[in-house]
């Protein structure tokens, strides 16, 4: 039960740290040459295919940027958020190669650091990639949880960009 009020609490301050960002200029933008927003995913990139990290694309990367930060989860998962990967402490870079760690790996749902492809038991399901440009490195331990990740953004957020790529099993 006390799990469940921290992740409330947490959940809470990202949220309303996320909605207190100063942007300047442009939004920071992600996307993929391999899909577009709200579309299908190619199979490549998940449990059907090589089970590798799509290639993104990043625009528009704040001055005061330190370091990336990237999280990708679904929230259509049947037990509730299912986080398929979390990187963090990412090099300024306007692109994350395919199939690659471009920083830390923090611990997936499956509790492994690595990239969980899009994998749904049923239906079609959204996968959201949150980026985000941090005015500082957070130099965390490689498994650091998501949650352990978004409490030590707080504060340090300087532009979040959102690209959902969706995937329905054959």
């Amino acid at each position: 039960m006390l799990k469940v009020k921290r992740t409330i609490i947490v959940s809470v301050i990202v949220f309303i740290s996320l909605f207190s960002i100063t942007q300047g200029g442009e939004n920071m933008k992600i996307t993929s040459p391999e899909f577009q927003n709200n579309q299908l995913m190619p199979g490549k990139f998940t449990c059907d295919g090589e089970n590798i990290n799509p290639a993104l694309v990043i625009e528009n990367i704040p001055n005061g940027t330190k370091s990336l930060a990237l999280i990708m989860d679904d929230p259509d998962a049947t037990r509730g958020i299912f986080v398929h990967w979390v990187i963090f402490d990412i090099p300024i870079t306007s692109k994350i190669e395919e199939d690659s760690v471009p920083g830390k790996q923090g611990n997936s749902t499956a509790g492994d650091r690595k990239y969980h492809g899009p994998c749904p038991p049923s239906g079609t399901h959204r996968y959201f990639f949150k980026l985000y440009a941090l005015d500082t490195v957070l130099n965390l331990n490689e498994g650091t949880t998501k949650a352990q990740l978004e409490t030590a953004m707080i504060g340090h957020i300087l532009s979040k960009a959102e690209l959902i790529g969706l995937y329905k099993r054959r």
